[in-house]
Order: structure tokens, then sequence, then C-alpha cells
């Protein structure tokens, strides 16, 4: 498996490691940790409970763009040593992404989040340079 595919199945796993984030909120909510109806309790969360399910759906929505970029370069025989290297930098600002989230940083959030998506759109253009 390439280094890029290796970051994308990185990528999928990328959302679930904000929600941790949630739970100590949520347990001090009144009634505690309410399994049974989790979406309306995060959607009552503030502060960092609130940033972690902000960084969570935000990765959930990078994560296609990405998905795309990532296989179009992959089938299109792009640059692998280009497209590995901005699959890990996409990764690696993801992750900024979200601690910049959860630390309610916003420049260093949105910076991580343009450059993120710069890295998914010059897969792209890899994939375009590299097909017949």
């Amino acid at each position: 498996m390439t280094l890029p595919l290796w970051c994308l199945a990185l990528a999928c796993l990328l959302p679930y490691m904000w929600i941790p984030f949630t739970v100590p909120e949520r347990q001090a909510m009144p009634g505690g940790f309410d399994n049974a109806r989790p979406r309306s309790q995060q959607a009552q969360l503030s502060g960092l409970g609130e940033r972690a399910v902000g960084a969570q759906s935000n990765a959930w929505e990078a994560l296609p763009v990405f998905t795309a970029a990532v296989l179009t370069a992959h089938v299109a025989g792009a640059d692998p040593t280009w497209s590995g290297r901005l699959a890990v930098a996409w990764v690696i600002l993801r992750m900024i992404h979200g601690a910049a989230y959860l630390g309610n940083v916003h420049p260093l959030r949105s910076a991580s989040f343009g450059l993120g998506l710069l890295c998914a759109l010059s897969q792209f253009v890899l994939a375009a340079q590299g097909s017949p």
C-alpha cells in the first residue's frame, strides 16, 4: 500500500480522536453521560466539549475531499513522492486543525484548514499532470 493510501486510512480515524474530549463535559451534565441520545446531549455542550464536537464534525467534512483527491491521484498515476508528501502534510495539518479547535486558537485553526485544503486540491493537480 502506498504512503498516500496509508494516510487515507489514518484520515478515516481522525474524526474519532476528538470525541474523548467531550466525555468529561457530558458526564458533568444533568443526568450524566447520555448514550441513548448522544447527539442531543452533544448539541447542548459548551466550551471544550462543544469545540471537540466541532473538530469532529469538521474532520468528517474534510474526509471526502481528501479521499477523492488521494484516490484520483493514485488512479491517475500521479508522482508518488509528491502525492505522499501532500498526504502526510494533510494529515499533520488536520491534526493541528483539531488541536487548534480544542485550544480555541482561531488563526491557527483557519490556517491549518486552508493549508490542508490546498494539499488536497494539489493532489488533483498532480493527477492532471500524471494522467495520459
